[in-house]
């Protein structure tokens, strides 16, 4: 492998990363937000925890190596989207800090009150970092103002306009449906019925951010290669719909991962070979080649990458294999407390 591409190869690795995040931890920030909706009693919402149970805390694994290659393998891309996003990108930690804990804890006392105090706590969790990735990453995308040294120009506030603030809405609406089509296709009996008619009502409203998203960004800095990822991305959401209305969990959950897959190639697809374009001068635009670590630094990287992304994808793997069965009121048990 030549070092002459492995500033792609990981640009394209990070795409990747971003993808296993958006999906994976799209349909648990979903259950997260249709707790209260969904949820009619605490029966209800313990099987709504359980269905994300025992893959939550692997899910933001994504995130982590997401943003850990991204140090890694173009320190001036980290260092100026970070400084720039850094008061969303600190709510974000903070509500997945709380959101863990809340799933720890709501169980720990035998009291309502304390459970409803714990499900705000996971439901705020859920919408606040949806909605501040979806920020980090159409800034990313849609630039940021950067001067000739790549530092931004002005305060955070810069970064949050009206495209945007598109993006985050699209992420959250996004994830709003993939965790309905997801109650839907994990849990039996009355919830299925409820999470797959609200799943089929809100996603034509909840996937039409992300289409406007795509076409804003595609407009913007797309290709003609890309624009054959928007019309994926299109009819996949539309089949998502038109499955999902028909009681066909699988298909439709299936559907989103495509959508939400050729969504990523178009963002990422477009950016390249920018890593962070600047709105003041593109001549300030951080680019692939300019912003990649050293080839000794990439190689390493490329080297313990290629030992231990298997072992995670299998490890991964494995968890959703085994815990792949349906869940109602009937698996949860009386609450004991200790």
């Amino acid at each position: 492998m030549s070092t002459v591409d492995l500033p792609t190869i990981w640009f394209v690795v990070i795409a990747a990363f971003w993808l296993g995040y958006l999906f994976l931890e799209g349909f648990d920030f979903g259950v997260g937000m249709l707790l209260p909706v969904l949820g009619r009693d605490d029966t209800d919402r313990r099987v709504m925890v359980n269905t994300i149970g025992p893959v939550w805390d692997g899910n933001e694994v994504w995130l982590i190596v997401a943003v850990g290659a991204t140090f890694a393998a173009f320190p001036p891309w980290y260092a100026s989207l970070s400084s720039a996003v850094y008061l969303p990108l600190l709510v974000v930690l903070l509500a997945l800090i709380g959101r863990g804990v809340a799933f720890e804890w709501r169980g720990k006392v035998d009291s309502d009150r304390w459970r409803r105090n714990w499900d705000r706590v996971i439901v705020a969790g859920s919408w606040l970092p949806a909605l501040g990735v979806g920020l980090l990453l159409s800034a990313s995308v849609l630039g940021i103002p950067l001067d000739a040294q790549g530092n931004r120009v002005g305060s955070w506030l810069e970064v949050v306009r009206w495209d945007t603030v598109l993006g985050a809405i699209a992420v959250a609406g996004f994830a709003l449906v993939h965790g309905a089509v997801f109650v839907a296709l994990k849990t039996e009996g009355e919830i299925r019925e409820r999470a797959r008619r609200l799943a089929t009502g809100v996603s034509p409203v909840g996937l039409l951010p992300l289409f406007g998203l795509l076409a804003v960004v595609q407009l913007r800095h797309g290709s003609d290669w890309t624009w054959i990822a928007v019309a994926v991305a299109l009819l996949a959401g539309a089949a998502a719909v038109a499955r999902i209305a028909v009681g066909r969990e699988g298909q439709a959950f299936a559907a989103l991962a495509v959508t939400i897959t050729a969504s990523v190639v178009v963002l990422f697809g477009s950016l390249y070979p920018d890593v962070l374009p600047s709105t003041v001068d593109t001549a300030n635009s951080l680019t692939v080649a300019e912003s990649a670590s050293s080839p000794y630094t990439l190689e390493i990287m490329t080297w313990l990458g290629a030992f231990v992304a298997p072992v995670v994808l299998l490890y991964q793997g494995w968890t959703y294999w085994v815990f792949r069965r349906r869940i109602g009121r009937r698996h949860v048990p009386a609450v004991r407390v200790p």
